[in-house]
């Protein structure tokens, strides 16, 4: 996959006006209601991994926050950092935004969100979370109504059910199901548990290969292929996705669809991703980082955005790889999406463009 420069400097709209124009206070923290025009806010940005979905939703939000800062009249002065899973690295960038004096950040995925809880226990800087499938279980905010402290943010929520409902539309025989996930990722953890008791609860077999590293993601992919499974689930798990580009071939080899909990692992090669859409949980982000800071709304009080799960995206490729008509797929995952779209095997998604 591509890899991202670790440090990357944005700024996002009128930064040179407004430091003409003198006005480079900063916005504190962001908690007054109602931002001064010409106020520079500093925001920093940790995106937890380069993969398609996550860069998706970092993009978005520094283009959103472009506009944003038009619209209201005011500079988003943005820090983007990628650690790409180091959690060393990770930990740096966040001390490193603090001893900046950042008036917001931003944490993409679970690992990230959970150390800015951490590191910002005393300070109560501002964070908004984005793409953390399960922040109430992982303790980082009350409840999703009332996160109760400093962070709030979006969460791309799985519906594993639905997910097993789309293997059996297209394959009513399905009678073993492999589980392929990073028992290290806090993401996976409540989407797994949710896929064995479906599977107990319709005496489906179920057969779990675990890999924390892609090397090891690329061994348990091949040992499900050596299992003999029917299907395999793999929910919103950033170390799968990095190695979906190195496995989807395998589960093609040996005729088995890979179900995935993000479009972005389609796009990789898998045979289906359903979840969320990543560019607008990347818009909506952006809109909580300026209500906090512009408006003064109060991360505590701010109720977690949860979205729909409804868009089925599957691989053309993929599907005819698998010996698989398109048609009769969408035909029968219609009536259980609210969208089923086809996607070719790239990259990322900007090389779909053009």
């Amino acid at each position: 996959m591509k890899k991202h420069n670790v440090t990357k400097r944005f700024a996002a709209a009128a930064l040179a006006v407004t430091l003409l124009a003198g006005l480079t206070a900063c916005g504190g923290s962001g908690t007054d209601a109602g931002g001064t025009a010409g106020t520079v806010y500093k925001i920093g940005i940790c995106n937890y991994v380069d993969d398609a979905s996550l860069n998706q939703i970092s993009e978005n939000i520094q283009a959103r926050l472009a506009e944003l800062a038009d619209e209201k009249g005011v500079t988003f002065e943005i820090d983007y950092e990628n650690p790409n899973g180091d959690s060393a690295v990770m930990n740096q960038i966040i001390s490193n935004f603090i001893a900046d004096g950042v008036d917001l950040m931003v944490g993409i995925a679970t690992p990230v969100a959970m150390a800015m809880q951490a590191a910002t226990e005393d300070s109560r800087i501002p964070v908004v979370f984005s793409a953390v499938s399960d922040p109430v279980s992982a303790g980082i905010v009350d409840s999703l109504e009332a996160p109760g402290a400093n962070l709030t943010g979006t969460s791309d929520y799985l519906d594993t059910n639905s997910i097993m409902n789309l293997i059996f539309a297209a394959n009513p025989e399905t009678a073993r199901i492999g589980l392929l996930y990073d028992p290290g990722q806090d993401s996976s953890a409540t989407p797994i548990a949710h896929a064995r008791e479906y599977l107990e609860a319709n005496g489906v077999a179920c057969v779990e290969r675990t890999g924390s590293t892609a090397d090891e993601v690329m061994l348990a992919a091949q040992a499900l292929a050596a299992d003999g499974v029917d299907a395999v689930f793999t929910p919103t798990d950033n170390t799968v996705m990095k190695a979906e580009l190195a496995i989807y071939e395998t589960f093609i080899a040996a005729g088995i669809p890979h179900y995935t909990g993000a479009d972005s692992f389609a796009l990789n090669g898998a045979f289906l991703g359903y979840g969320v859409d990543y560019a607008n949980l990347g818009v909506e982000t952006a809109d909580m980082i300026a209500a906090i800071l512009v408006d003064g709304a109060d991360p505590a009080a701010t109720p977690v955005k949860t979205f729909d799960n409804g868009t089925a995206t599957v691989n053309s490729e993929t599907c005819a790889a698998l010996g698989l008509d398109y048609n009769a797929i969408e035909a029968a995952f219609t009536p259980l999406c609210t969208r089923v779209q086809a996607i070719v095997t790239a990259e990322d998604f900007k090389d779909l463009e053009g």
